[in-house]
């Protein structure tokens, strides 16, 4: 099984407890996620998150197809990370830990991803051609949404 990790930093204006409540919110997962991959909460937990908690979705990452994608938040240490792992979805393994630390006058959020497709070398390719150019994508698109949120006003941060 081939295995790719994704790396992304990024400082952000807030306390370490706006960037826990805003991050660890499941149902703002909507607010930063590309329009384009038609996201949708299909559960809908209240609060913040916990270790245990599923998570469900559905998606279109590829042409518009809409696919189910089940995750689990399977460790949340308040307000330092969490990591939420796919238990049914697009992709073969996905493991994404969301870290927070204090850095300035802010917070340094950093998100670490492994993950791994199915269909053999046809996944392999697929990555090359489309899949990890998406990827990056995704994590641009919360970038700039992200900066957009919090140029506005800070308070949008804390829905």
């Amino acid at each position: 099984m081939k295995m790719y990790q994704f790396y992304e930093e990024q400082h952000l204006p807030v306390t370490i407890n706006e960037a826990w409540s805003f991050f660890s919110n499941p149902r703002n997962l909507s607010l930063i996620t590309p329009p384009s991959m038609n996201f949708l909460l299909t559960n809908a937990p209240e609060g913040e998150i916990y270790s245990g908690m599923i998570i469900t979705y559905k998606v279109s990452p590829l042409f518009n197809i809409p696919l189910n994608w089940v995750t689990e938040i399977t460790a949340a240490d308040r307000p330092n990370h969490f990591i939420d792992e796919q238990r049914f979805g697009p992709y073969k393994f996905w493991h994404h830990r969301h870290s927070f630390e204090e850095a300035g006058k802010g917070v340094l959020m950093k998100d670490e991803v492994h993950y791994s497709l199915p269909f053999g070398i046809i996944g392999r390719m697929g990555h090359f051609l489309l899949i990890k150019k998406r990827v990056e994508g995704i994590f641009e698109y919360r970038r700039e949404a992200l900066t957009k949120m919090l140029s506005n006003e800070k308070e949008a941060f804390s829905i």
